[in-house]
């Protein structure tokens, strides 16, 4: 038992920003059923999105919890595995941190849309699951490399893009049916990884709204030392522009380590060689 716990505890600190948000969403769907079982609290009425902009009052949080949290098992099941999908397919391509930003921007943007469409066709109900936010980053992989080659079982090699017009199209089939605010949130999702790359494309980051939020927070409870100031004389040189590259790419070191994150969620921790847990050791310091 120990040992699973151990290895479940090296693929949480080695496995990526991907392997993080799949734990992340299976403890708030073990937290929301143990409290319901245990205390008898419907605790999604807590955490999930409601349509009526009023709730919003009493759980502002709720505009961003309720991506983390899902109705059923089949609901986190599914979600879970084209989250792992698409987040792998992302990397390839773009950074931890961007994908951290994408999904959380994309999941605000997917619940305001959600909120304001039923809102305006006066239906209130509440939503739950993290679909807007993977199809997000399902759609903005697919905007960014639609051709990439894709091997899946019983059907043999498709294109990126095949897979996502496929699952868009099932989206707005089931636009009347059941559950229609969720099919909803995940159309609004998609758009928004559609204009997140557009956006990349053009120079903006958009992940960087996150990413300078959470760094703000980290600076504000680290402790710096003061330094005293020095006058320092320098010859100014008129320095030389460079044209910034649009699209963030990794480097060397962080490209290492994703070959090896993708070595251990295939075959585990202990296939590694010592040189590579070394140079994971070291690179988590």
């Amino acid at each position: 038992m120990s040992s699973i716990i151990d290895d479940l505890k090296q693929e949480y600190k080695f496995g990526g920003i991907t392997q993080r948000l799949i734990y992340w969403n299976i403890a708030c769907f073990i937290v929301s059923y143990v409290i319901f079982g245990l205390l008898q609290i419907d605790f999604l009425s807590f955490v999930s999105l409601s349509s009526n902009p009023a709730d919003l009052l009493w759980k502002p949080w709720s505009i961003l919890s309720y991506s983390f949290f899902h109705s059923d098992f089949i609901h986190i099941f599914f979600n879970l595995i084209v989250l792992h999908f698409s987040g792998q397919l992302f990397l390839t391509f773009f950074t931890q941190k961007q994908l951290l930003g994408l999904y959380l921007l994309s999941a605000l943007f997917s619940g305001a849309v959600f909120v304001v469409a039923f809102y305006l066709m006066e239906v209130v109900s509440p939503i739950v699951g993290a679909s807007g936010a993977i199809m997000a980053i399902l759609v903005a992989t697919t905007v960014y490399q639609p051709l990439m080659n894709l091997r899946l079982m019983f059907i043999g090699n498709v294109k990126l893009w095949h897979v996502t017009v496929v699952v868009l199209l099932i989206d707005v089939m089931q636009l009347r049916l059941e559950n229609s605010g969720g099919h909803i949130a995940h159309l609004a999702g998609a758009f928004f990884g559609f204009v997140f790359i557009k956006f990349l494309q053009n120079g903006t980051d958009l992940s960087k709204i996150v990413s300078n939020l959470f760094d703000f927070f980290v600076n504000l409870f680290t402790k710096t030392e003061s330094k005293p100031f020095k006058k320092v004389h320098r010859n100014y040189q008129k320095p030389v522009s460079k044209p910034a590259s649009r699209i963030v790419s990794k480097d060397k070191t962080q490209q290492q380590i994703d070959e090896i994150l993708d070595k251990i969620s295939k075959s585990g921790y202990d296939c590694l060689t010592k040189e590579e847990k070394e140079f994971l050791f070291k690179a988590g310091k």
